[in-house]
């Protein structure tokens, strides 16, 4: 070797001895992180976070130790209940080291430790507690194991913070049992929930119908009411009115002959009745048109003088005369529409003709009895 190149060879190993005294040397730390130092194997100092300084071949590095807040999620544990039940829990562990010398020299491994002191802790806890006291007391259990586990790692400089029960499972015939279970008490809240509201509707049902057939009722009873004191009323002024109006027979008999024409009305009326008082209408009216009173109308009617207001004081009576030509046109009328629907009838029914003779009879007998008017003088009561 040439003493050029041995002595870039020297350069070399300087160079590189410069680079490693330099790492060793100069330590920059991040934030949150804080570093173990050792000098000849014996602890020296902690360097937190910045650039520090160390004595190269000196001082080493034991551990780097993370001091923001961890988490950490145990596998499911089975655990034994008073009632003798196996159910898995799964726990969660927030933690953080306030201490890394003594999260580096009190214990080899603080996870593990951890893990185990929360296994050993909750199997204590829950075996004090059956299945229903462990499903609904989640913060009771999560209060006595972050206790429990505060007071143990805190000589290893670790601080619990937090801890979770993250899923309790009983086993899957327990797990069907409390559906079962649930499903039948949801059933029942149901049930009963339902039949209210059917009592209640039953109830407002039942209610609206008595308050509809009471105003139903009072109505009924307020129109029967007023239509009893319009009858009343109305009854009282016709009584009144005839009791003034003293009527004498042939007001009657023109109240027969107005009827007449309504008990012959319609084509399906093959055979009428005539009243038996009929007859004495019509003798009434012929001696009324002749003159011919027998009766005493000074008994009958009595002219006070004073003019009292009655219910006929609006009506305008026809001319009797007129009346009488319209009630005989009626009755004609009357008569062969009888006389057609007799003929058009069977021949062996019995009645529908003698009603047409003893119609022709009396419209003769009206014919007769206006020939004696007419050859009559006119009559004191015209």
């Amino acid at each position: 070797m040439t003493p050029a190149g041995a002595a870039l060879l020297v350069l070399l190993l300087l160079v590189v001895f410069a680079v490693i005294v330099i790492v060793r040397t100069v330590k920059i730390v991040p934030q949150q992180v804080s570093l173990i130092i050792e000098r000849l194997g014996k602890f020296s100092r902690t360097l937190e976070g910045g650039l520090h300084f160390l004595v190269p071949f000196v001082d080493r590095v034991r551990a780097s130790v993370d001091l923001r807040e961890q988490v950490v999620s145990f596998t499911p544990q089975p655990v034994i209940t008073s009632d003798n039940l196996v159910v898995n829990i799964d726990t969660v562990i927030y933690y953080s080291v306030i201490d890394s010398k003594s999260a580096v020299y009190e214990i080899a491994n603080f996870i593990q430790g951890i893990e185990q002191l929360t296994v050993t802790t909750l199997r204590n806890v829950i075996g004090s507690l059956d299945l229903e006291q462990t499903l609904t007391s989640r913060d009771q259990i999560n209060a006595q194991l972050r206790g429990v586990l505060d007071e143990a790692t805190g000589k290893w400089g670790i601080r619990v913070n937090r801890v979770e029960l993250k899923a309790i499972d009983p086993p899957r015939s327990v797990q069907d049992s409390m559906e079962k279970q649930m499903r039948a008490e949801r059933d029942r809240r149901a049930t009963i929930l339902t039949a209210e509201g059917i009592k209640q509707s039953a109830i407002l049902t039942a209610e609206g119908e008595k308050q509809s057939q009471i105003l139903r009722a009072e109505g009924s009873a307020q129109a029967r009411i007023l239509e009893a004191q319009g009858q009343s009323r109305a009854i009282t002024q016709v009584f009144e009115a005839i009791h003034r109006g003293k009527p004498d027979q042939k007001l009657l008999a023109y109240q027969y002959l107005q009827v007449l024409p309504q008990l012959a009305r319609g084509d399906a009326n093959k055979m009428w009745i005539i009243p038996s008082e009929l007859t004495e209408a019509l003798k009434g009216i012929g001696s009324a048109l002749g003159g011919k009173d027998t009766d005493d109308l000074s008994d009958k009617w009595v002219d006070t003088g004073e003019v009292l207001p009655t219910a006929f004081d609006e009506t305008t009576l026809e001319d009797p005369a007129k009346a009488l030509a319209e009630a005989r046109g009626q009755a004609a009328g009357a008569t062969a529409e009888a006389e057609s629907h007799a003929t058009a009838s069977e021949r062996g029914r019995p009645y529908g003709r003698p009603a047409a003779d003893s119609l022709e009879d009396q419209a003769s007998a009206l014919h007769d009895s206006e020939l004696d008017d007419e050859q009559r003088p006119p009559g004191k009561g015209e």
